[in-house]
């Protein structure tokens, strides 16, 4: 099945870099905007769960709100993710997605927490 939104790869991606423990990444990849490595650690190890790549296969269930009048477009996007105990679970990353003005999608992360 095709992705639905056409950042979806670059979601997915960042979610696998979480469930590898790669923080540092992550925070590169929005460029530290909001939450640093060592929060995005905090938060994970608080949930206490071990998280796990998001299922393959299929689209991301991504809740996406366009950001009006921004420009380039952005969203708004809430993606649950994905624990070894429970597969899916509450714990729900927050995100700004961005087209960049030369192709692509910069993702900064807004927040990781229980929903």
């Amino acid at each position: 099945m095709s992705a639905r939104w056409p950042f979806e790869s670059v979601v997915r991606d960042l979610i696998a870099n979480l469930a590898r423990g790669e923080y540092a990444a992550v925070e590169r990849c929005s460029a530290g905007v909001r939450l640093s490595a060592g929060e995005l650690a905090a938060a994970v190890r608080a949930y206490g769960r071990r998280l796990v790549p998001a299922p393959p296969g299929e689209p991301l269930p991504l809740d996406v709100v366009a950001i009006s009048g921004a420009e380039p477009e952005a969203w708004s996007v809430d993606t649950p993710l994905w624990t070894a105990e429970e597969g899916r679970s509450d714990l729900t990353l927050q995100l700004t997605v961005r087209a960049a003005r030369k192709g692509g999608y910069r993702i900064e992360v807004d927040d990781l927490h229980v929903l």
